[in-house]
């Protein structure tokens, strides 16, 4: 197997593999190390430890060698050692220096046997054992490791496995790179390269451990270094924790990899997959999420409901039924039992997508063991799912399907309603505008011990002042309040806006002072709402106050706060005020939007100041914020009002020809009335075909400004044209209509063509109702 390899000179930093004694303490949390070969024990193994230890206890120059000879090697020819006796024997030696000395004594005394060597290797690995717990280890681990080389006494897997791990939790991986390549090539196998990819990746160095990995794919003629599933679960675990940097490798990288280790017969576990899953259909790659879901099953990978419902949840936020299905089907196959969980999932995303009938169904299927695709199901639903669904049946209108599941839930041991059930209840009968519904369920669960929350209060509420009983509202609170009930900003804001909404704005900041004293803290929405009401109202001087409370509490106005407050200095005429806003906008970084720049050139245009106007809309579009058809339209508007029609229809054309934006009927008619009283109308009449090639359809006003147009140029001709036209599109004339109309065609002598006109539209007008009731 290649290595990888680093400059030679970087061997005296192995003097810095120090492991203090915390390390030890650390490193007695990671997976245990394999032992030596488990020898035979004899019957007086232990024994012969204990007599081996009192020998050794005299100073070292006066061992009795004769004794720990006929002690240690009692025959001859010698039999097998074990290795195991004398690791034991060394291991429990007072000191390193002591140990070593014990080692030169079996050097020295032990009979030549094959298993000499491993005897040797395995004393040694007991040596580095003590050195670790002793002061000053960081020499004698230096020291220790050169003797070996010296005495050319090959380090076991298990001394190999604790310097490697000892040196990457010191951070000295360079050193460790070194001590990796010195290894003994016997040395390495699958267990020692586990141990050197954790280390590698414990230390962020990814490449190095992916190349590790490459290698271990390699060696398949060496199956002592095939990677196993401890491989798959170190590489795999750093690359898919929650914490990750996902940037280490991308999800097709991490894919491929778990592909490459299927091929190789080591299959990602089921926690894992669910995690690479998860992690895929968070980023929007359902669909390689299912390719690789269907890969791992042909490798034949034993997955669990995890993974599976891992796959479900992505697959439903995209709306893919029809993979659900299958994935469902595919369970079945690999005889995977769904659990709640998974039936949750399914009934959640069929609620959200208001396909409710097919969550019902898979109620049905999971109660009472009924099969569910083939398999058999007994699932008892829990109150989540219960809620899912009566939450689902509210939001499509169907509070009283809602009901009869509650009662069911009731029914079920141990599934009885909660707050969220009825809160689900009540949010449903509320928005249907069944407000004393709503009310009954507030008491019946005051009756049945469940308690309402917040949340409870805000939804009834909400709906109160929604339907316009802002005093039932107001009661309601009071009376939620004295039951110990609190609201908060969602309740006052519902509040606020309602009387705000009836320009009862003394008891509007009533409820905003008592919010404060109540130690209710208000968010930016309560301001926005009394700032909005404000200037609606045209008190722009309150409206000012509370913006600037708002500034006290370190909220900053936001564009749309912005806007309203603009919006209403505009209808003020206290346009100085304006460009105070915009000045300041532009201090905090907020940056006016399309709204901010059509509110000031309606106002511009409205007062005629049309240079402003223009100037205004030049700053839009540098701005990089696009005009719409209400800006085209103000403009357009303020040049025909000062009867500068020419220019009107410069900015027409431009709009047509430079910007995005279509024209609409209402800049059309704008502009053909304008036309029309500039004695334009041949100009007015290609602007309704112009109508016909934008796909803008005219009404009403459009042909009332024609007619008078044509009524002026006395062109019969066209005006019949243009009834004709009316008649067609079913577009019903106006007494404006037939005031011109009547009056024109009767001076001329046409009362006949007029009578069928009227005809022709009551026939329209019949049809298009009928239409209309079709569809």
């Amino acid at each position: 197997m290649s290595t990888i390899t680093v400059s030679a000179s970087k061997h005296s930093n192995l003097l810095r593999l120090l492991i203090s004694h915390t390390f030890l303490r650390r490193l007695s949390t990671e997976p245990p190390e394999p032992q030596p070969p488990p020898q035979p024990k004899t019957s007086n193994h232990n024994s012969i430890i204990t007599e081996a230890l009192q020998l050794l206890q005299t100073p070292g120059n006066e061992w009795n060698t004769t004794q720990l000879n006929q002690l240690l090697f009692p025959d001859s020819p010698p039999s097998s050692f074990s290795p195991r006796l004398f690791y034991q024997i060394t291991r429990r030696l007072p000191s390193s220096s002591q140990a070593l000395k014990f080692l030169n004594y079996l050097q020295n005394n032990s009979p030549s046997s094959p298993d000499t060597q491993s005897l040797l290797s395995y004393t040694f690995q007991a040596i580095f054992e003590l050195a670790f717990c002793e002061p000053d280890s960081n020499a004698n681990l230096s020291r220790l490791y050169k003797t070996s080389k010296e005495l050319n006494i090959p380090l076991t897997v298990n001394a190999a496995s604790f310097l490697l791990r000892a040196s990457g939790r010191s951070e000295l991986v360079e050193e460790s790179l070194i001590l990796f390549n010195d290894l003994d090539p016997s040395v390495k196998n699958t267990y020692l390269l586990n141990v050197w990819l954790s280390t590698l990746l414990r230390s962020g160095r990814v490449k190095d451990a992916l190349k590790v990995i490459d290698e271990m794919f390699e060696s398949n003629d060496d199956f002592n270094c095939r990677p196993n599933d401890a491989t798959g679960d170190i590489l795999f675990s750093f690359l898919l924790k929650r914490e990750r940097n996902e940037e280490l490798l991308s999800e097709d990288e991490i894919v491929n990899l778990v592909l490459k280790f299927g091929e190789h017969g080591v299959l990602i576990s089921s926690f894992w997959m669910g995690r690479l899953i998860t992690r895929l259909c968070r980023n929007r790659k359902a669909n390689r999420a299912w390719d690789l879901f269907t890969e791992m099953i042909k490798l034949g990978a034993v997955l669990e409901s995890t993974a599976c419902n891992s796959l479900l949840t992505g697959l439903a936020r995209e709306g893919n039924f029809n993979r659900m299905n299958e994935l469902m089907e595919k369970m079945v196959e690999m005889d995977i039992q769904p659990n709640v969980v998974t039936f949750g999932i399914l009934i959640n995303h069929m609620c959200k997508f208001r396909r409710v009938d097919d969550a019902l169904e898979v109620l049905e299927k999971m109660s009472g063991g009924k099969e569910s695709g083939g398999i058999s199901v007994s699932v008892e639903p829990d109150v989540v799912i219960y809620n899912t669904l009566i939450d689902g049946l509210c939001k499509v209108g169907r509070q009283q399907e809602g009901l009869g599941l509650m009662e069911r839930m009731r029914s079920q041991k141990g599934c009885a309603p909660d707050t969220i059930t009825y809160n689900c209840l009540i949010d449903g009968f509320c928005k249907a505008g069944e407000i004393e519904k709503g009310k009954e369920l507030f008491d019946e669960m005051n009756k049945e011990g469940v308690a309402p929350n917040v949340v409870t209060v805000n939804t009834l509420v909400g709906g109160m002042c929604r339907t316009g009983r802002v005093s039932s509202a107001v009661n309601f609170f009071v009376e939620a309040q004295r039951r110990g009930m609190k609201g908060d900003a969602v309740t006052y804001t519902a509040l606020i806006n309602a009387f705000c909404n009836v320009n009862n704005f003394e008891k509007a900041m009533e409820l905003f002072n008592e919010m404060l004293k109540s130690g209710c803290s208000p968010d930016a929405i309560v301001y926005y709402t009394l700032i909005s009401g404000f200037s609606q109202a045209g008190r722009m001087a309150d409206a000012s106050f509370v913006l600037a409370e708002l500034k006290k509490l370190g909220i900053r106005p936001d564009t749309v706060c912005y806007n309203t407050l603009i919006g209403g200095f505009c209808r003020t005429n206290k346009f100085h005020r304006v460009f105070e806003m915009l000045k300041e906008m532009e201090e905090a970084g907020v940056k006016p939007d399309t709204i901010t720049y059509n509110t000031l050139i309606a106002y511009a245009s409205k007062n005629g100041d049309l240079k402003f106007a223009q100037k205004v809309m030049r700053k839009m579009i540098k701005g990089g914020v696009v005009p719409t058809v209400a800006t085209y339209g103000a403009v357009i508007n303020a040049y025909c009002l000062n009867g500068n029609v020419n220019e009107a229809m410069e900015i027409f054309k431009d709009m047509k020809a430079a910007s995005k934006v279509p024209p609409n009927t209402v800049i059309y008619n704008i502009l053909i009335d304008s036309l029309c009283k500039n004695n334009k109308v041949k100009s007015a009449v290609s602007l309704m075909e112009d109508m016909k090639i934008w796909g803008v359809t005219p009404n009403t006003t459009t042909y009332n400004a024609i007619f008078k147009g044509l009524r002026d140029e006395k062109d019969l001709e066209k005006v019949f044209e243009f009834m004709d036209r009316m008649i067609e599109h079913a577009c019903n004339p106006d007494y404006i209509t037939m005031e011109i109309l009547t009056e024109w065609l009767s001076a001329v002598g046409e009362i006949e063509r007029l009578k069928k006109f009227v005809a022709g539209c009551e026939v329209s007008g019949s049809t298009a109702q009928k239409a209309s009731a079709r569809t």
